[in-house]
């Protein structure tokens, strides 16, 4: 095929394809923000978990509960 079979894209059509591909490029980026902020709120909370967890023994330890 030589570029003489293709037509050109007239600007509404280029628009359309710009619009479509910022808009998965934004979606994609979103997705990205989500799951980042998803697995540090994950990871704050085993953290916050584990110091719990210790402080709880260390207090049972204190009242005699846990040898």
């Amino acid at each position: 095929m030589s570029e003489s079979d293709f037509t050109p894209l007239s600007d509404a059509q280029i628009e359309k394809i710009a619009e479509k591909a910022a808009d998965k490029a934004v979606s994609k980026l979103t997705d990205r923000v989500y799951r980042d902020v998803g697995k540090n709120v994950v990871q704050k909370f085993m953290w916050f978990v584990g110091v719990a967890s210790v402080a709880l023994f260390f207090y049972l330890q204190s009242k005699g509960l846990i040898k």
